[in-house]
């Protein structure tokens, strides 16, 4: 029996021997497995890192850029109320200026809006009863300067105007209301405001 258990035991060592390589195989493959699974995970890590950091980048150049528009926006917004502001001062400072200075304004408006010097001005019923003769015969005399018809009268008629007139010969009418004409100015004048308000 010794014999048998000479080569029972050897053939335990032998299949112990074998199980030993294979499973010291085994765990090489699994390390190898392993070691390329984690260097696989650290590559989508590292991957999903590098475009969270570029997405966030982008976010912030673009909240950047909206930021910067909504700011210029802002800036313009603010430049045209200023230059709405100066507008309206402009008109106000037309509608109070002294009697004799605003006299002088409409008749030359009067005598160069006028083409048959026998026209009819209209006013508001403030500036009829306060200066509107006064500004016919300023005007005549001006138109009698140029040597044209100087026979332009008030209209018993009144307007809705804040200042200025409206020259009316038949169905034919000039509006040369103030607010009218700072309205018709405005476009080429905006630019010169501007530059003068914001010196660029």
């Amino acid at each position: 029996m010794n014999g048998i258990e000479k080569i029972t035991g050897r053939i335990e060592a032998d299949a112990r021997e074998q199980a030993s390589a294979i499973t010291a195989d085994a765990e090489a493959k699994c390390a190898e497995i392993r070691a390329g699974y984690d260097k696989q995970a650290q590559d989508q890590y590292w991957a999903r890192v590098r475009d969270g950091v570029k997405t966030c980048e982008d976010r912030v150049q673009r909240m950047g850029r909206l930021a910067e528009m909504e700011a210029r926006k802002s800036i313009l917004a603010l430049k045209q109320e200023m230059v709405d502001a100066a507008f309206a001062a402009a008109l106000e400072r037309i509608c109070t200026m002294p009697q004799a200075d605003y006299v002088a304004y409409l008749a030359k408006l009067a005598a160069q809006a006028a083409t048959t010097g026998t026209e009819a001005l209209v006013f508001n019923t403030k500036d009829q009863a306060a200066c509107g003769q006064a500004v016919a015969d300023a005007a005549n005399a001006l138109l009698a300067q140029q040597g044209k018809q100087a026979q332009l009268t008030v209209s018993p008629a009144t307007r809705d105007l804040r200042a200025g007139f409206v020259l009316q010969q038949g169905d034919i009418e000039v509006n040369c209301a103030v607010e009218t004409i700072a309205e018709l100015c405005r476009s080429d004048l905006a630019a010169q405001v501007a530059e003068v308000l914001f010196g660029a």
